[in-house]
Formats: structure tokens, sequence, C-alpha cells
């Protein structure tokens, strides 16, 4: 089970090692994705909050990269955070997962990427539920459901 301490020393230190990693042209990702989910993944984008019904939906299911098919979260770990984008505890693995140190915005914040293509998913923050304390706060655009 992964705790803050783990994600800042990610971020800090180096991600764990994916089992592959997806690398594709600007060009080849525009043609496979839509224009918000490129917005979102390959740019760094935030959908509006509450912008889609996945941040309350709670049911059964997991949920993968929108680029690569990469498996990042189950929905065992969803829970509604009440932020207007969906929210999970843990990812489906730890390799599933990269850590950014995100100064942007005048914030210091940790960045979390798909680790096998590198999409932007969103930010995770140390205000979650026990007994992990985190958040994953993940645009709905980045991700879709098996």
């Amino acid at each position: 089970m992964l705790k803050w301490n783990d994600v800042i020393n990610f971020a800090n230190n180096g991600n764990p090692t994916p089992s592959k990693k997806v690398i594709k042209t600007d060009a080849q990702w525009r043609e496979q994705l839509s224009e918000n989910a490129y917005y979102v993944t390959r740019n760094k984008g935030t959908e509006r909050p509450h912008s889609s019904a996945s941040c309350t939906l709670l049911e059964p299911g997991k949920y993968a990269c929108v680029c690569c098919d990469n498996l990042l979260f189950d929905a065992d770990e969803k829970f509604d955070s009440g932020t207007g984008w969906p929210s999970f505890t843990q990812p489906a693995t730890i390799e599933a997962i990269g850590y950014v140190s995100d100064i942007s915005h005048g914030m210091e914040r940790i960045e979390v990427v798909c680790n096998v293509c590198d999409a932007h998913l969103g930010h995770i923050f140390p205000d979650g539920p026990l007994p992990t304390g985190l958040r994953y706060c993940v645009n709905a655009a980045s991700m879709k459901k098996l």
C-alpha cells in the first residue's frame, strides 16, 4: 500500500520501472485521441470540475489509460471526493503510475502520469481517506473504463 512518503520518494528519486514504454509522435497521438483527450493527456490540460459523470459513478470495474491501455486504477479504490474529478486511493499496481514534481500555477504539487506513455492524468494529494490518506485526482478524459 502506497503512502505519501512513497509518492514523494518516487517524485524526487525516480519512478518504478514500467513493464513497457509506449512512445508515439505528436501526429500519432493527435490521430488516435479525441481533441479533449489529447488536450488533457498530451498538453497537461485539466477538464472542468464536475464535467464528467465518472466523478460520482462508483461501480465495479477497472480504469485504463486512454492513450495506451495501461491499467491505472481499480474501482475498488475509487471514492467521491466532492472535488469534481474522479478520485482514487491507490493505483492498480505500483508500476502503473509515475510521479512528477509540479511547480506550475504558483503551487507545489505532484503530477501523476501514466508510467507507460507519460500521459498526464492529474495530481495526487495527501488528503484522501484512511488507510492511505492519498487522493489521486484524475481527469476523466485521461481514462477509459474497462
